[in-house]
């Protein structure tokens, strides 16, 4: 609760009124003191009444790509039995406040805001909650309460067509990896048999040897496995305007776009960050794209990620995007050749083209010029 100045100017004057009054005995300048206090007292009386509100909000959509139109419809509904006058509401859109138009909502009335969300930058548009502003007749003082919770509208990296995606490889005992460019399934590994398996997957002399049933277990070698590791280090990207950092965001609209051929494709695709993804934004096991779009920098913590990469063996296909800063490394992820077969490495926004031996390495302004060059150099 807040007393304007307007309020905080009366309630001095009748503390002044009153004290002048009973000292100097002038019952005229007593009697304004006591009214002036009297309207402070009924002006918190008035302000204090909590109307009831139910607040909805619905975006459409609540998933887009950057630059696209998004919008949010916000409706409002008076469920009390007084009409709430004297209220004035803005609801919040990122850093920008919206006014909703609440003087003098009729009991079982709503109105409904419709609103345009800013999409022209990447990232988590959080949207509410509506804040409600209850003043007295006089202003005197004015109480702000939230009504609603907050919706978040996700502006994924814009995706670029790629008309190409890696083959696969097929790898044998001896240790040779051979382009394959179907699935073929190999047996990988035993486990203990569950309900629903089915019995023609038995490995009986392991069951025999062990004294229970064993399952093989299959899996497709040769379909290819992409590996996207975006470079969100903040040492990667230094250049800034206006506080962004241009090369990061393209690497970012390069992550989607390979991540998208992707899945269009039906390849698994595994899409990893350099850095630590802050806590409450979107987790590994979110969609990539919302991933993307809450991606920011952080820490440089790539020697944990590039150990993490070569134990796990994750794929057949690496694709790191990374900055002007991140040429500095080109040549730890150039280690990572042995567990993977195929390593390609973006570099956005550098000055001097970079090289590195054993490397697919796509130098690339944006997005767009590294999803040419990344068909160009299809095969690798």
């Amino acid at each position: 609760m807040g007393i304007t100045a307007r309020g905080v100017g009366l309630l001095v004057a009748a503390v002044v009124l009153l004290a002048v009054g009973f000292r100097f005995a002038y019952p005229e300048l007593a009697l304004l003191g006591a009214a002036a206090s009297t309207a402070v007292g009924y002006a918190l009386v008035v302000a204090a009444w909590r109307p009831r509100l139910e607040v909805a909000r619905h975006a459409e959509p609540d998933r887009v790509a950057r630059g696209e139109p998004a919008a949010m419809t916000l409706t409002v509904r008076n469920t009390g039995r007084l009409r709430a006058a004297s209220l004035v509401a803005e609801d919040r859109c990122g850093g920008a406040a919206v006014p909703v138009p609440l003087l003098r909502l009729r009991p079982g009335r709503d109105t409904t805001v419709r609103y345009d969300v800013p999409t022209a930058r990447r990232g988590v548009v959080p949207v509410g909650p509506l804040r409600v502003t209850r003043r007295d007749p006089l202003g005197l003082v004015a109480l702000s309460r939230p009504y609603g919770g907050t919706v978040p509208v996700w502006v994924h990296p814009r995706i670029h067509p790629l008309t190409a995606v890696p083959t696969g490889a097929g790898r044998s005992l001896d240790g040779r990896v051979d382009a394959v460019p179907h699935g073929s399934i190999t047996f990988d590994s035993l486990r203990e048999y569950v309900v629903g398996d089915e019995l023609r997957r038995v490995h009986w002399r392991t069951s025999a040897r062990v004294g229970e049933l064993m399952v093989r277990e299959n899996v497709d070698t040769s379909l290819p496995r992409l590996v996207v590791l975006l470079d969100n280090r903040a040492t990667a990207h230094p250049d800034r305007v206006d506080g962004v950092a241009e090369s990061f965001e393209s690497a970012c609209e390069a992550a989607a776009s390979v991540v998208t051929a992707a899945v269009r494709a039906d390849l698994p695709v595994v899409l990893l960050l350099a850095a630590p993804e802050p806590a409450g934004t979107a987790q590994p096991g979110a969609a990539p794209l919302d991933r993307l779009a809450a991606a920011q920098l952080g820490e440089d913590t790539l020697d944990a990620t590039l150990s993490r990469l070569r134990r796990d063996r994750a794929g057949d296909t690496l694709v790191v995007l990374t900055g002007p800063g991140g040429q500095d490394s080109l040549g730890r992820i150039g280690a990572l050749r042995g567990a993977y077969p195929s390593v390609v490495v973006g570099v956005f926004g550098a000055a001097q083209p970079a090289h590195a031996t054993e490397l697919v390495v796509i130098d690339a302004a944006d997005g767009a010029a590294f999803a040419a060059e990344w068909d160009r150099v299809r095969r690798w």
